[in-house]
């Protein structure tokens, strides 16, 4: 069976390599603000997700199977994207100092053949330590921010942030390997 993942992201690519060496990239280009974000992180990642999944579904012509992945910062109800510039990381990191924050990922699997759609998603609590306005400037100076959500990651620099983590390590870099790995072999896919 053919895989292949929806995304550009490097991350993803390097992670679903731990699950398997088969697979293919197509880049979806789904419009994420066709979903509206409803107050429910859940439901929010798993609709952008299987957006993403069925976008890339009507470009392949044999059977395979399709992962779509969304990730998300959500503190205080407020969803935290990627920056589009150093002022809006700045704010982000700021805003995330010293406090408590979750990370939620998104994972759909399609069935091009049958049509058959799995999805779900997996929520990681994460603990930031308290950081100067200095340590914040000196770390987006290094760009590592440049296309993450919330603007750090925590699988790089960013990483000297994070005090806790309660939940998967791997959802926090953008692809949570164990809860993709249950909904492969659930869609038939031995890993």
């Amino acid at each position: 069976m053919n895989i292949v993942l929806a995304s550009a992201s490097i991350r993803r690519h390097e992670l679903l390599k731990r699950l398997t060496d088969k697979f293919e990239i197509i880049v979806s280009d789904f419009d994420e603000n066709a979903v509206k974000f409803d107050s429910d992180c859940a439901s929010y990642v798993m609709k952008l997700a299987e957006g993403k999944a069925l976008n890339v579904c009507k470009n392949v012509h044999n059977e395979s199977i399709i992962i779509g992945c969304d990730t998300i910062v959500s503190f205080g109800n407020k969803i935290l994207g990627k920056p589009e510039n150093e002022e809006e990381a700045f704010n982000m990191l700021k805003f995330l100092n010293g406090t408590s924050h979750q990370v939620y990922s998104g994972i759909a699997v399609v069935n091009s053949a049958s049509g058959k759609i799995i999805r779900d998603y997996v929520c990681t609590n994460v603990k930031f330590s308290d950081l100067s306005d200095d340590v914040i400037r000196k770390y987006i100076e290094r760009g590592e921010y440049k296309d993450k959500a919330g603007a750090y990651g925590i699988q790089g620099y960013g990483g000297v942030f994070v005090e806790e983590i309660h939940g998967c390590y791997y959802n926090v870099v953008g692809l949570p390997l164990n809860k993709l790995s249950k909904m492969l072999r659930e869609m038939g896919v031995s890993s």
